[in-house]
């Protein structure tokens, strides 16, 4: 087969399936402008070549041509056209695009009941459009990703803290896999395909997997219980590892969770007196972290106050409904701090999609704050937490 009369081919192929997505209005078709190199040949051979190409093609029923001349083969083919998508993938020896689309829905149908957001991913494929720059020819990475977080679930959260190559290797035998699964696995936990991309760091935090294991940060005149002893944090924050904090010894008039770092540090040197417990939870915390903060919470008096200082956008809502429900197993409901519209100032305010906004009335009313939800709606913007510090 001539390189050059493939190499057209193949572009003919793709520009059906646009055709056949709705992304291309016009018919898909060679003509004179994608035939110029070969109008220009000048070797009778080389022209042949790529002649008898398009022929074999058209005798497959995969397209038509249009010659300059009457007489074909005297002059030159000045407009192909496409005729059968099918003939001419299996032509060129491609498996067809519908089909690698079809094949994909297949695999993915035991579980978009769990991942409904594998609908999403399929609809954007359509649109031959990617997926944290994946295509339907990736379809075994997000069926890993599945095999990863239904793994990860399937360990208790006080013992699921491990290392990421220990756990990629007892789940595929290759000790690299997982890594290499940040983006799909990010997806379907996040349920959305328009979510902004963490860090991977996050991702494998959110399941407990780690490349070293980082320890939880509290601060505030609070006495801890842990596996040997029993003591007043230090100021103006204590880091300790999340299975080691047993409980409360004391009680604070207040317990807040915090999304970032910096806003943290800084609340941790202004209360270092108060009593007062703060907890970083860097990011969406870990199984191991949530245990923690449900021992945590069935310490504290029912009528003690429990808030969370999170980003107002789609992760920070997010991650409030994960916390909102350790604190209703805990007994208690979380109660939002300086996340409502109002407390925004303008100059640092971000004009936010319909999308992204009903994904934070989704979250938000998964947390108990439904009014909340419906006024970030309403006010149109997000706003990350350092911001506001």
């Amino acid at each position: 087969m001539d390189a050059h009369a493939r190499q057209l081919l193949e572009k003919l192929l793709r520009d059906g399936d646009k055709a056949d997505a709705g992304v291309r209005s016009r018919a898909a078709a060679l003509t004179q402008s994608s035939l110029a190199d070969y109008s220009k040949q000048r070797s009778l051979q080389a022209k042949e070549s790529f002649e008898t190409t398009m022929q074999a093609a058209r005798a497959q029923g995969a397209i038509s041509l249009i010659w300059d001349e009457p007489q074909e083969g005297n002059g030159f083919i000045k407009r192909v056209g496409l005729v059968d998508s099918r003939a001419l993938a299996e032509f060129l020896g491609h498996t067809l695009f519908a089909d690698i689309l079809a094949c994909a829905r297949t695999q993915f149908a035991p579980y978009v009941e769990r991942f409904p957001v594998l609908n999403d991913v399929l609809q954007r494929w359509t649109r031959l459009r990617t997926v944290r720059t994946m295509t339907p020819t990736s379809v075994q990475d997000w069926l890993d990703a599945v095999k990863v977080i239904d793994s990860a679930r399937d360990v208790t959260a006080d013992t699921i803290s491990v290392p990421i190559r220990e756990a990629s290797y007892r789940v595929f035998k290759d000790s690299k896999r997982i890594e290499k699964l940040a983006g799909a696995v990010d997806v379907l936990l996040c349920g959305s395909v328009e979510a902004v991309p963490r860090e991977p760091a996050a991702v494998w935090g959110e399941l407990g997997l780690f490349r070293e294991e980082h320890p939880v940060l509290l601060a505030g005149n609070v006495i801890i219980r842990r596996e040997r002893v029993t003591a007043c944090l230090d100021v103006p924050y204590v880091g300790l590892p999340a299975a080691t904090i047993h409980g409360l010894e004391s009680v604070p008039r207040q317990v807040m969770t915090i999304e970032n770092l910096t806003t943290f540090h800084s609340e941790a040197k202004r209360l270092r007196n108060e009593d007062v417990l703060l907890i970083y939870t860097a990011g969406m915390p870990s199984p191991a972290w949530r245990a923690m903060y449900g021992r945590v919470l069935r310490d504290v008096p029912g009528e003690t106050p429990i808030f969370h200082w999170g980003d107002v956008d789609e992760g920070g809502f997010r991650i409030a409904a994960t916390l909102s429900r350790e604190a209703r197993l805990a007994g208690h409901s979380l109660q939002p701090w300086k996340m409502h519209p109002d407390d925004i100032p303008s100059d640092v305010r971000r004009k936010a999609t319909s999308y992204v906004l009903g994904r934070i009335q989704h979250f938000a009313t998964a947390a108990g704050w439904s009014a909340l939800g419906e006024a970030v709606a309403e006010a149109g913007f997000t706003v990350e937490q350092e911001a506001l510090a």
